[in-house]
């Protein structure tokens, strides 16, 4: 079973894209930076480590959206 389960990620993450990116890009940081911000995660991966983060709240995602210019 995955842990943190989908259910729980897409609460903190509003769409599979962006949840995939966020934990995709924090997984590279973590690869090349050698850290982590969860004291005991359960995985052993980066993506389950980035995965564990984002249902910590530690990592966060907003979504801004563009400004319409009106002419």
């Amino acid at each position: 079973m995955l842990y943190p389960s989908i259910d729980s990620l897409l609460n903190k993450i509003d769409s599979k894209y962006s949840l995939v990116s966020v934990a995709a890009k924090r997984a590279r940081q973590m690869q090349v930076n050698e850290d982590q911000r969860i004291a005991k995660p359960v995985s052993f991966k980066n993506v389950g480590k980035a995965l564990e983060e984002i249902n910590a709240g530690i990592l966060t995602y907003t979504h801004e959206t563009p400004e319409h210019s009106q002419n």
